[in-house]
């Protein structure tokens, strides 16, 4: 029974939860996790339709409420629930439901989660578009890799969605980020000020078993939802260019790519001969990771950091990235496996490191050491509600000093109100 006086959170999802289908799903039950530790009482809204692989929130204890876009009953439920912090899950969700929350309350904390910075992944996928465009045949994207902050920023600073993205960040009270790396972006080049940023990595319990040993395990593994461009890349990049090399070196090896909603393009690339095969998803992925003895993540763009490669670590899986696959998560420590650039550099690594078992030992020990170091959840848990709790504590204050969030808030909410109006008004006329 919840208790009538526990903290009430509103959590409006773009999507509902699908743990196992997504690392950004992952990290939203890892924090509705989280706030249940601390006896609040959830409530989990979102406009979308349920997904195939939906968590069962209400078996946790978390109310369920579907809600319509554009739509005044909005108004009405928020009011009643009158909730003490409001969490928007991507920031889109801010965009349609963040003037009907400081409407009808305004005293509620205003959180954002962020997943990753989308306007960065969708900046470093145009440049790899421009980049194939114009040099289709080259496997070394180094310099891809390598821009410095400065000029992701210069390539961010111009698009719409980087101004939304961000806009919407100055007017929540707090936003939740994975990276490091897009903290750093954020405050140095787009002029965030620091506290409205608390870093929110994933957050685990550590394995408490041993690892499954290298002479038990064999074969490569590929894991990622498929409608996730950056995923989908990856694996045209495995099937045209990677896999190829590694199967010169290794003849009888096998890939195994396990993902969610797989599209009748990715089926087709399936051919056992070539040991390439397409598993759809994967029931267990955990199983399915610590079957396997090397993760191939050739990711050749994306933000934030990446629920595969923590589930390889989890299973003492080593793994070949790329420097975007490793980005933000390592923080300097030895990487557990190998980060190359090119096809040839990625087929070499994976090569070495399925075949030389000391050398996959020792990445094996240092993925499980960096879980300890950076990922713990009895870490980040407490971290996240001291800080949402210190916000709550001097809520009015902030608001005043993040006087650019006040301004965007009077300007943007005025326009999207508007615009919601027109539509929910349209809508009822046919």
């Amino acid at each position: 029974m919840r208790h009538p006086t526990a903290t009430k959170v509103l959590v409006i999802g773009y999507v509902w939860p699908e743990p196992r289908s997504s690392a950004a799903s992952g990290h939203i039950m890892q924090i509705l996790d989280t706030f249940l530790g601390q006896g609040w009482d959830i409530t989990f809204s979102s406009p979308a339709g349920p997904g195939e692989q939906r968590a069962d929130l209400v078996a946790l204890g978390i109310r369920e409420v579907p809600i319509e876009l554009n739509n005044s009953s909005f108004d009405a439920f928020i009011h009643t629930l009158a909730p003490d912090i409001v969490l928007f899950d991507q920031f889109m969700m801010e965009e349609q439901f963040g003037w009907r929350v400081e409407k009808h309350c305004p005293g509620a904390l205003r959180v954002l989660e962020t997943s990753d910075l989308q306007s960065l992944r969708h900046a470093r996928h145009q440049r790899l578009k421009e980049r194939l465009k114009h040099d289709e045949a080259s496997e070394d994207f180094s310099d891809l890799f390598a821009p410095a902050l400065g000029e992701e920023f210069q390539r961010m600073a111009d698009t719409d969605l980087a101004k939304r993205e961000i806009a919407a960040l100055y007017r929540c009270d707090l936003n939740l980020m994975v990276s490091e790396v897009e903290i750093e972006l954020l405050v140095e080049h787009f002029k965030l000020p620091r506290n409205l940023l608390h870093w929110c990595p994933l957050m685990l319990d550590l394995p408490s078993g041993p690892p499954v040993p290298f002479s038990d395990r064999a074969h490569f593994l590929s894991i990622g939802n498929f409608r996730h461009a950056p995923n989908w890349d990856a694996v045209l990049w495995m099937k045209n260019a990677i896999w190829p090399l590694i199967r010169q070196q290794l003849p009888g090896s096998q890939l195994h790519l396990y993902g969610a909603y797989t599209p009748p393009k990715a089926a087709a690339l399936h051919n056992p001969a070539q040991g390439f095969h397409i598993m759809n998803w994967a029931e267990d992925a955990l199983q399915v990771m610590s079957a396997a003895r090397i993760c191939l993540a050739p990711l050749r763009f994306g933000a934030g950091i990446k629920g595969k490669l923590i589930d390889a670590m989890l299973c003492g899986t080593p793994n070949v990235t790329t420097p975007v696959g490793a980005e933000a998560m390592h923080g300097g420590m030895p990487w557990p496996g190998s980060i190359a650039q090119s096809a040839e550099d990625i087929a070499r690594a994976a090569v070495q490191l399925y075949s030389d078992q000391a050398r996959w030992t020792q990445a094996q020990e240092a993925g499980l050491a960096l879980l300890e170091s950076r990922y713990q959840q009895q870490v980040h848990g407490p971290a996240l509600i001291d800080s949402i709790n210190a916000c709550r504590a001097d809520l009015g204050q902030r608001r005043r000093d993040n006087f650019t969030g006040s301004m965007l808030r009077h300007h943007q909410h005025k326009s999207t109100q508007y615009m919601s109006q027109w539509i929910e008004e349209k809508n009822r006329n046919g």
